[in-house]
Formats: structure tokens, sequence, C-alpha cells
């Protein structure tokens, strides 16, 4: 079997990983993408082909010998943008770490490195797989030497590959013959200039005929048409210095030896710490080295599994809890942590089993304190001998100190100590969440585990929960007592961790913001995710059985119109019907067949009737599938459905909702309000829904300060009619219904950094109409244009916007040197501030709702919340004083310069009270 070296041009395939990834950074605002999707690429082609050796080589900053011969070669090329610069060293600092050998020569460029190490492996007899973006390195294709061009997209990595044969089959000319084909036709990218006149076309055409540049001068009066002919015979130097510059260059002197290639211990320790300091966390399944630990740390973990060690642990906390400022970091473990799945037996091993223990079983608790003498962090499980019940007791005792407990996730720890979530009780520790903290901190990450807050605010790298079970059975690692580390790591690192954050918090401007809102918010969370909300199975089915007529009904008339029956949820099918069979046009051929997205459909809308019908028959078959189906499966035994609401997902601040998303129910069809119908209050109570009116553009005209928009909603005014009639210059009682509406896209459009061409598809109208539109409704409102003017400054000034409450978004986009991420960085610094304030409002307005009502011993009870909206499950003998509650918190939950309007209605369902 012949030998395999795998040569990569790093300049080139990190070039195609940053332009095919999007803006990727890490916690430390390192950009990432291109070093990303560089691995990517490096570890699939080290799985494809199975090589022995690999060698990556870089161009150098230097002149080389073709800028001697010809000073303007790459004189054109833009310089590289700076959040690709910065990753260069880093993608070099992971190859060394990999042990892959990086080959660089002053004087010369990566393509003659590499040209000079595929020809020398090839006459060694090795295989040969040459990987660039870089066309110009067909010229080395061979029988031996295969050249792969990756191309690098959202969705993978595909890669073309040139032997000899293919090269032919695609241009028609021979590997050797693309110097002659760049000598000819020139190189913009390298500024080559080819034969003035003489394109790709032409230039094939000549080499067909005559092979090579200089043959075909040898018979250049041969050469047509009339103006090749002349162009060559008049330029034939340049074309002959074009050929050179564009050669590759194969006997570079290199100081290489074939062992220096050689793949060892890629997958190493230094290799996986230097990708888990760039978050990398998809690749870090490759290593399977021993999981990282840190002895220092770890000297102090305990397992406290024996009943007198337990307790004199338990015994020891509640001594020293009685001392001021006594600090707890806690982590509790139970069976509806889905990763906890684990019993101890009487010897101390632990076991993977699940069949002895009920679903809200406790299965330990891990906890970090200070002595006199040290920092202990201590597992302890239960067990036959330590039995749940008593270590909770002894817990609930401790947090009846006023003392400080430090958590990862304290929404978690209230669904084991659920009195922790009441007024009465006893219990008053002050507690710090670290994920919802480092959340606020940090609002762009998608993880907030205890490993990367040991990352970010300790600067300490801590094996993640993957790293301990992820390579074995969760047996085998917690036989390995793995999982005394891990339960340890959950209450040592918020232990560590908390004075850092709250120092960060501080330094931000956010510590009133996480003290005030983000944490007492995470105990109305959990009451409205414990409470649930009464679902009516028998209106679900009808209303599934509803929408099933209605999707036949469209089915049946689909299929009449198109003259056949076909799969409408395929678009394959869809796409052929038409694009081939109803000739309609924007046809957008994909590698499946043609694009039937909803964005190629709406431009289709007045070409044929059928359209309208295929697009109602999608939103019918979505309603029907995610919610009159999917909710069904969300309903408890208590007939309600029991959602999650989740506060570290959204970069604005705003509030999501899951499992399932209540939030994304299509109202603005009547099909798709209706399932609100489903969902009804117990019996002896009705629905109280309060909804925050125009809140946006209320925050919008109070942070701007502009004195129309300001005056306008003084005087309780219908702004979208204002609008209008200002921009229209038009009498207000003139304004018509079509006028009001346009008005009012313009107005949300604004809060939203709408372009003409957003407003144009909106409104239907030409772009130069809504240019226009725009324009008029800044000079109406000028300090609008000038505040939003000087969000986006202030984002690339600071790297961050900020909300009326001080909640920080990054916009990191706005320093991009791609015109498209700025737009978007533009369109995020004007709208964070707006959505963000309002998120707040409504979060400060619900928690003083849901306290309200419990410390005055309401029976009515805060179940919903979608964005700026509050569902109350209200007792009928309460409704006018919780009406009253709910304007009343609503309305002072900020103080503006404009009144906030807050809309309360009632119904026995959640559509009549909408």
């Amino acid at each position: 079997m012949n030998r395999k070296i795998v040569l990569i041009d790093g300049h080139s395939i990190l070039n195609r990983a940053f332009y095919g990834i999007p803006n990727l950074t890490n916690s430390k605002g390192i950009h990432t993408n291109a070093v990303y999707g560089f691995l990517n690429i490096l570890f699939k082609l080290l799985d494809e082909e199975q090589a022995e050796y690999v060698t990556v080589a870089f161009d150098v900053k230097h002149p080389t010998f073709r800028h001697e011969m010809y000073q303007e070669y790459k004189g054109t090329r833009k310089p590289m943008p700076e959040e690709l610069h910065e990753q260069v060293p880093i993608v070099k600092e992971v190859l060394q770490a990999m042990n892959i050998k990086i080959l660089e020569k002053p004087g010369f460029e990566a393509d003659d490195i590499l040209g000079t190490l595929a020809k020398t492996c090839e006459a060694s007899g090795f295989e040969v797989a040459l990987v660039s973006g870089d066309r110009d390195l067909l010229q080395l294709a061979s029988d031996k030497i295969k050249i792969r061009i990756p191309k690098t997209k959202q969705s993978g990595t595909e890669i073309e590959d040139y032997n000899t044969k293919q090269v032919i089959e695609k241009y028609g000319i021979t590997p050797a013959q693309i110097v002659d084909l760049k000598g000819l036709m020139g190189d913009t990218a390298d500024n080559i200039p080819g034969v003035p006149g003489v394109g790709e076309k032409t230039a094939l055409k000549i080499l067909t005929s005559f092979q090579t540049i200089e043959n075909a001068y040898a018979h250049v009066d041969e050469i047509t048409p009339n103006r090749a002919k002349e162009a060559l015979k008049n330029h034939y130097e340049l074309a002959q210095l074009s050929k050179v510059l564009a050669t590759i260059k194969t006997d570079c002197p290199l100081d290489f030896e074939m062992k220096d290639g050689k793949i060892e211990n890629i997958y190493n320790e230094k290799a996986y710490q230097k990708l888990k300091e760039l978050e990398f966390k998809s690749l870090l399944s490759r290593f399977d080295c021993e999981v990282s630990s840190n002895e220092n740390i770890e000297d102090i973990f305990e397992l406290a599994a024996e009943p007198k060690r337990a307790a004199a642990v338990l015994q020891q906390i509640m001594l020293l809890a009685e001392q001021p400022d006594f600090q707890l970091g806690l982590c509790v473990f139970a069976k509806n942590q889905k990763e906890n799945v684990f019993k101890v037996k009487e010897d101390g091993q632990f076991v993977f089993d699940l069949s002895e223990k009920k679903e809200e079983d406790l299965l330990g608790i891990s906890v970090c304190y200070k002595t006199e003498a040290a920092t202990k962090a201590i597992f302890i499980p239960v067990s036959e001998a330590v039995k749940g019940e008593y270590l909770l007791d002894q817990l609930k005792v401790i947090l009846k100190h006023d003392i400080l407990v430090s958590v990862i996730d304290y929404k978690e720890l209230l669904y084991n100590i659920p009195e922790l979530s009441h007024t009465e009780g006893g219990m008053k520790p002050r507690i710090f969440d670290c994920q919802v903290a480092a959340y606020l901190l940090n609002p762009l990450k998608d993880s907030y585990a205890y490993d990367d807050i040991a990352r970010d605010y300790m600067g300490l790298t801590v094996p993640s929960y993957e790293d301990y079970f992820a390579k074995a059975s969760v047996t085998a690692a917690l036989e390995k007592k793995e999982f005394v580390k891990y339960a340890c790591y959950l209450a040592y690192v918020p232990y560590e961790a908390v004075r850092a954050m709250e120092e960060e918090l501080e330094q931000s401007g956010m510590r009133q913001l996480y003290y005030e809102v983000e944490l007492p918010l995470i105990t109305t969370l959990y009451d409205m995710e414990m409470r649930g909300v009464r679902v009516n199975r028998e209106a679900l089915t009808i209303y599934g059985q509803q929408l099933a007529e209605k999707i036949e009904v469209l089915e049946k008339e689909i299929y009449r119109q198109v003259g056949e029956s076909f799969n409408i949820n395929s678009p394959k099918q869809l796409g052929v019907i038409l694009f081939e069979k109803l000739q309609l046009p924007f046809a957008k051929k994909t590698k499946t067949g043609y694009s039937t997205s909803a964005d190629v459909l709406d431009k289709l809308k007045c070409e044929h009737p059928v359209i309208n019908l295929i697009l109602e028959y999608r939103q019918l078959a979505k309603l029907k599938s995610t919610y009159a189906d999917g909710l069904v499966t969300y309903i408890s035994e208590d007939g309600r459905i029991h959602g999650k609401f989740n506060q570290t997902i959204t970069a604005t601040g705003r509030i999501s909702s899951t499992e399932p998303n209540l939030q994304n129910i299509p109202i603005r069809m009547d099909l798709g309000r209706q399932i609100r119908k489903v969902f009804v209050p117990r019996e002896g109570y009705i629905f109280l829904d309060a909804d925050y009116s125009q809140i946006e553009l209320r925050v919008l005209a109070h942070m701007s300060g502009d004195e129309k928009l300001i005056n306008a909603y003084r005087q309780q005014q219908d702004i979208h009619r204002i609008t209008a009639s200002e921009v229209f210059h038009i009498p207000f009682e003139e304004v018509t219904a079509l006028q009001r509406s346009n008005a009012k896209a313009v107005n949300f459009g604004i809060v939203y950094g709408i372009s003409s061409f957003g407003l144009s598809q909106d409104l239907n109208i030409t772009k130069k109409e809504a240019d226009e539109y725009i324009k008029k409704y800044f000079n109406t409102y000028p300090r609008v244009k000038e505040f939003l003017d000087e969000l986006i400054q202030t984002g690339k000034e600071k790297g961050y916007v900020e909300t009326m409450f001080k909640r920080r978004r990054p916009v990191p986009e706005l320093s991009s040197s791609n015109f498209m991420q700025r737009s978007f960085g533009e369109r995020i610094a004007m709208n964070s501030p707006i959505q963000g304030t309002a998120a707040d409002i409504i979060k400060i307005a619900m928690i003083r709702i849901n306290d309200r009502l419990k410390k005055n011993n309401f029976k009515s009870q805060l179940i919903l919340q979608i964005h700026d909206e509050l569902l109350i499950e209200t007792y009928e003998e309460e409704i006018e004083a919780v009406k009253e509650i709910l304007e009343k918190e609503m309305f002072y939950a900020a103080e503006m310069n404009v009144p906030l309007e807050v809309d309360v209605k009632q119904g026995n369902s959640w559509y009549e009270a909408h």
C-alpha cells in the first residue's frame, strides 16, 4: 500500500474558512471562525485520507522572486481583514500543539513550498493530497498528486478533487497547460497581466490548437480571431512573463525531512487545552486524552458517603453558618437533572440505576465552604445509610441562616427545595446564581456551564460534563469516582467565581439590574413553571380536526388548480409543479431541486392563484403539527402544561419559552389565534390578560427624547395616524386607513432598523418610495434619527449598547470588515436598547405582580408571559383587585417621559381574554 501525505495551503484554507463561516468570537472577544473552519477541514481530510503524514505551508510577509520580476505582482490585493489577520498566529499555535509540521520560506510563496513537497513526495512513491482554495495549484495535478479544493459552508465542507483526468474533463487542457492558460488570460487575483483582450474562452481555444504559448506564437498567423492574433503578436513578452509568474516552483531549497511530517499524537493534552480555550466544544470529542485534572484543586475534593462523615460535614457547616459573612457553594443533585443518574451502594461504589428511584428523589448534594484551616469541596451522596430526607432536612436548617449561597442554576435548586421560593418558612440565604450573572455579563454565549464560568472568571481550565461522561459509559466514569470530581466542581466553581463576577457586575454598571431584576426573576419564572396553564383536551382535539378538514379542502383545491396530485410537503415535487409544469418565474435551482422557500413563494403570489393556497396550506400544516398535535405531548397528569421559561437564551434580554414554545403562535391569522381557545382557567377562575400598548415605540420616544413623539403619546393620540399626517402632509382627520397602515409599518420598522428595501417588501411599494417614506419620517422626528445614529456610534466606540437599565448587548459585528456583517450590527445597535428596555420593563412588572399576589395570599396567580403580555389565572372574587394590581404595577414599572399604557381584558379562555 502506498504511503500518503496531506499538504495544506495554510492561508488559502484559512481564507476560505473565514468567508465560509459566520463571525464567531470566544468569550474573550477573539475571532475564531477561520480557525474553527480550518480545523473542520483539517479533520475531515485526515479522516478521509487516513494519511501517515501531514504538513501545512504558510506565506511569509516578504517580497518573493516574483515581485523582483514584476513589481505589481499581487499589487491589487486588498489587505487581509483584521478579524482574519488575528487568527493566523492562533491557527499556527493549534497546529504546533498538535505536532503538525508548519513550513514557511522567505522569498517563496506557500504554493512553491507545496509544489516542491508534492513533486518530491511523488518521486518517492507517495500519494499526495494537496489542499488549497487556489486553482493555480491544478498545474501540479497528476495521477499521484490529487488537488483538493474545499468549499466551506454553514451546512458543512464540500471538496472538489482533481487528478490529471479531472483537470482535462473540467478545462479541456492538461495540468501542465494551466500555466499557459494563466499566461494568456492573466489572473486578476494575483495581478498577473496576461495578454490584453484575451479571456478564458479565447485562451482555451488557442491552447487546444497550439498546446503552449510558445507554439501559439510560432504559428501566430494561424490564430483566430484576428483580435487575439494581434494581441499575442504585440504582447508576447507579457504572455511569457505572466506564464513565469503563474508557474509554481518545484525545486525550493527546503529544510524538511519526511519524518518531520509524520502524524504522531495530534490529539494530545496540549492541543485539547488550546481548543478548549478557543471554546470549540464540538471538536473536543476527537480527543481521547485523559481528562485534564487540577491536582492542587482536586486535593480538597472529598466523598462523604459514610453517615458519620456526612453528619460531621453538615454539623460543621451549621456552626460556621452562624458566623457573619459565611459563604456556601452548593449543588443539589436530583433525578430531574438528566445527567445525574446514579445511586450509591453501601460500599461506596456508584452504579447506574434508575429502577428503584422515583422521579423526584434526591441523589446527593455537593458543598464548598471555608474553615479556619482550608477550603473544602465535598460530595455527599444519598445511599442506604445516608437518607435523602435527612440530607434535605439538614440543608434546610443551614439555609435558615443569613448566608451567601452561590450556585450555578438557582431555578434547578428551587425544584429541589421549593420552600426557597416562598416568603414564609424561615429560609433567608442570599443567593448568587453564577449562570444568570454570566449571561448578563456576556449574553452572546451559548453556554454558561460551570467549566465556562471557571475559564471566564477564575482563569481556570476544568473538565466539562462531556469530558467526564461522553467518552465512557456513565457507569464506568462513576466507578472511577469521576462523578465525585464533577459534583465537587459544581460547588467549588460558584464558590470561587462569585467575587470576580460581582466585581464585573459592579464595573459594568449592571449590579442593580442583576440583584433587582434578573435574580428575583428566577423565582417568578419557577413559580410560573410550577403552576402551568390548563388545557382543554377536548377543545384541542376539535381544533386539530378543524385544521385537518381545512387542510384537506386546500389539498383538493391545489390539486385541481395544477391539474394533478402530488406531495405538497415535498419541496422537490412542488418545485417541478411550479417551475416546470406551470412555468412560473423566479426559479432558483439548488442541489436538491428548485427552491420553494417562503421568500420565493412570496414573489410568486401575483403569478398564480395556487401560490396563496400553498402558503395557507403550509401555515395550517405547521399549526396542526406544532400545536394541535404537538401540545398534547406536553399536557401533564394535572391537565396543565408546565412549560419552561428561559432567561439566559436571547441576547436582548427577552424571556424565551420552550417545552412548548408558546411565543411563536401565529396570531396574525384567525385560525392561528384560535389555538388560544384551548387554554382555559380552572373552575371558579377567569383569565385576565394584560398587554402593554406599543411599548417599544414608547421606549423609543423616551430614549430618543424627540419632543414631537413624546407629546403625541402624552396627549394620548393615535400615533400611527399622527405619523401618517406628518409624513404625508395631510390633515389628521383626512388620513386614510391605508396611509395609517403604511405609517404603522414605518413606525415599527424604524424600531427594528428597517431598510428601504425591507420596507418596500412589507408595503409592496418601490424601494424609492420606501426610501422617501423613511426620509420623511426622520424629517418629522429628527431626534429619533440622531438617537439611532448615536447608538451606532456608541456601539462602535464601546463595543456594546445599553438599555435604559444598563443591560449591555455587545455588538462585535460593528467592527467587522464585511459590509453585510456591519449592516447587521447597525440594526442590532439600533434595536437592542429599545427591545431590551421593553424586556426589562416587563420583567420588573412580572416580579412585582407575582410578589404582591403571593405576599397578600391571593388565590390568583401569574401563569404566562408572552413578549409584552401577562396572563393571570384570576379567582372570580379577586377580579377587580387583580386588575388594579396589574394596571398599577405595569404602569409604574419604569419612569419615562411618556406614559406606559396597559390594556387589561378578561375571558373564559386565553382567546377571549386577548
